[in-house]
């Protein structure tokens, strides 16, 4: 454990017994956590955390908390959300300073809006600490940025799954694959078959750049660029598994100049992979 308190963190809230404080983790890399998020778990009594949080988060809890784990994962025996939540205000009411450590940030599909809910209801004291959902940080430690104004204007974030694990019923397709220059996808993998075909028969073009992100900012990081009507294919034969961030649309191709991680390793950047400024010099010329 770490067992000093940074002279940073100085200045920031008291975390008071009885409160939960819902903090969103980050993508994984421990070095995207916000200020706040380290601060609640220097003071925490208990820490209840998810399963895409990062061991190397945990290291930042107070010598001495307890930690619980409490994580849901597609597939797999997992706690109820009532239990969680119920969990939460059961040890608000003996008094403990509860920090709920989730993935990426709480509200952006991490059920941190419900579990707050169960709080308000049950009268218990919240703060909600935002942190770095992955559909943005993640897609940024693999090189490919969700808007970049020579492509695209508008990103839209979907799930993968609904609360029965089916592909989502409630999602108009044909107005994402319409509507959305890029889409960027959570939890998808096990759909990602028909959610493929949905866009393509609602007018995407099969061959449109599409990349799966896993486990991104970790050092298990893997990026699998493939194409939205070879992506399912190229899943499968990849063998990757979650947690992993889809992304379709043209941004995708920015990654052969963006890829700053596999630069690190000696991957040679392409300077202008979209050809926008040779198409400049071109209009320039004529």
């Amino acid at each position: 454990m770490i067992e000093r308190r940074d002279a940073l963190l100085d200045g920031l809230p008291a975390f008071e017994p009885g409160w939960v404080w819902l903090v969103g983790a980050g993508p994984g890399d421990p070095g995207l956590m916000t200020l706040h998020a380290v601060n609640a778990l220097a003071q925490a009594d208990v820490v209840v955390y998810d399963a895409l949080v990062d061991g190397g988060v945990l290291d930042y809890a107070r010598p001495g908390a307890a930690i619980e784990y409490a994580g849901k994962r597609g597939g797999k025996p997992s706690p109820k959300q009532r239990d969680i939540s119920l969990k939460l205000v059961s040890l608000a009411r003996a008094g403990k300073r509860v920090c709920r450590l989730k993935g990426g940030d709480p509200l952006v599909f991490g059920r941190g809006g419900e579990e707050a809910l169960a709080l308000v209801e049950a009268g218990i004291s919240f703060r909600i600490v935002p942190g770095v959902s992955a559909g943005i940080g993640g897609l940024a430690y693999a090189g490919i940025p969700v808007t970049h104004r020579d492509v695209n204007h508008a990103v839209t974030f979907l799930t993968g799954h609904d609360q029965t694990g089916l592909t989502p019923s409630s999602i108009d397709w044909v107005g994402v694959a319409r509507g959305a220059p890029v889409i960027v996808m959570y939890m998808a993998l096990k759909h990602l078959k028909p959610i493929s075909a949905a866009l393509i028969a609602a007018g995407r073009v099969p061959t449109e750049p599409t990349a799966i992100v896993v486990s991104a900012t970790t050092g298990a990081q893997k990026v699998l660029e493939t194409t939205l009507g070879a992506a399912a294919a190229d899943l499968t034969l990849s063998g990757v598994e979650p947690p992993a961030i889809v992304v379709i649309g043209e941004v995708v191709r920015l990654r052969a100049a963006l890829d700053w991680v596999g630069a690190l390793t000696g991957r040679e950047l392409v300077a202008d992979p979209l050809g926008l400024r040779a198409s400049e010099a071109r209009g320039k010329s004529a």
